[in-house]
């Protein structure tokens, strides 16, 4: 794709680079800013594209980890009782109704799990079997939520979602304690109006543990919501390298800039602008800052200098891995973009998410330099 917006400034031509007219200059990610309207904060609301095709049958259970195989089979069984659990919601509401039949087990499962362990690959699929349109399912992260919040007011959303069969959340934040006690309060009128509820969550700060999410935590902050999650746990090790080869070791400038004008659809960005960039759009526009991008292409990748960064660089990654955009780069290796202090603070599964998603997204571009050679 040729892109319609000016580049920013790129890393110099270097020997090797095409010559002025044998390929198509790449994008720019730092060109582009990007406004997100209220109603396609909406319609985005469905699994990303990497999950669109998750089923409960597409998920492979780690036949050492029998709670993998029981978590598939509770959520079908969850899915399956949703219908029956609207109705009585609905009828909840209405005031001639004298005695509604309550919904049989708890509205929501919450998942419990490490990073790497198939969480969003089940709570897609568990979006995909509902019964139910499209449009009555929603599914995003909780930025995502809190952003629909910001962008249609609490009452509007209430009205909104309320409408729907099943809300999916993905990566419930609990180290904002502000956000978090806002979407507790929204997902209580949600439950009220009879929408079912499940969600994976990250740990609060501190609350290290096993390394991997607390369903205690998760049930605590969401207050008085917590008898209605069932939490659900999935043991396992991280499945995006599980038997799989290293990642391949950053490349030189010279080719990650031939392989960029030689790639359509690819984008190219030396990492620290890049960064500077990400400070001026709102998390919440990185998702349609990668509209239209096919590779992501990065010189000069460095550890990133403090926290507000590291966090938004996060929820890039986030937006590349669910989109499947392959990240090619030079510079630092991505064990090495975080300190040890980060990876020891509040935030260190949001980083070693991080780490593990780019490096899976590393391994995927792999064949782009090998395609260009």
């Amino acid at each position: 794709m040729s892109p319609s917006q000016p580049a920013s400034p790129q890393p110099d031509p270097i020997a090797g680079s095409p010559a002025a007219g044998e390929d198509t200059a790449p994008a720019a990610l730092t060109a582009r800013a990007p406004h997100v309207p209220a109603d396609r904060l909406v319609a985005e609301m469905v699994p990303p594209p990497r999950f669109q095709g998750a089923r409960f049958d597409t998920y492979i259970p780690d036949a050492a980890q029998p709670s993998q195989a029981e978590a598939v089979q509770v959520l079908s069984d969850f899915a399956d009782g949703i219908d029956a659990g609207a109705a009585a919601g609905s009828a909840k509401r209405r005031w001639f109704a004298k005695k509604p039949v309550a919904p049989k087990g708890p509205r929501g499962v919450y998942l419990d799990g490490g990073y790497g362990v198939g969480k969003t690959h089940l709570l897609a699929s568990l979006w995909h079997a509902t019964p139910a349109p499209a449009e009555r399912k929603a599914f995003g992260t909780f930025v995502e939520l809190t952003n629909l919040v910001g962008a249609l007011g609490f009452q509007q959303t209430v009205r909104t979602l309320g409408e729907h069969k099943l809300l999916c959340i993905d990566e419930f934040e609990l180290d904002d304690p502000g956000d978090t006690v806002l979407v507790s309060t929204l997902l209580g009128k949600l439950v009220d109006a009879g929408v079912a509820l499940a969600a994976t969550s990250n740990t609060l700060p501190g609350k290290l543990g096993e390394g991997r999410f607390a369903a205690a935590d998760f049930l605590r902050e969401i207050q008085g919501l917590s008898a209605h999650f069932r939490p659900l746990r999935i043991d396992g090790e991280d499945y995006r390298h599980r038997g799989l080869p290293e990642a391949p070791a950053p490349y030189d400038d010279e080719t990650v800039t031939r392989t960029a004008y030689r790639t359509p659809g690819a984008s190219l960005d030396d990492f620290p602008s890049l960064l500077e960039h990400l400070s001026k759009v709102h998390p919440s526009r990185y998702g349609a800052m990668c509209d239209g991008i096919d590779a992501v292409c990065l010189t000069d990748v460095q550890a990133v200098p403090d926290q507000s960064t590291a966090l938004r660089l996060v929820v890039l990654a986030d937006r590349l891995y669910d989109r499947e955009v392959p990240v090619l780069t030079s510079g630092k290796p991505f064990d090495e973009l975080f300190s040890e202090e980060m990876l020891r603070g509040g935030y260190r599964k949001k980083y070693f998410r991080a780490i593990s998603r780019l490096t899976a997204l590393a391994r995927d571009a792999k064949p782009l330099v090998e395609g260009t050679a």
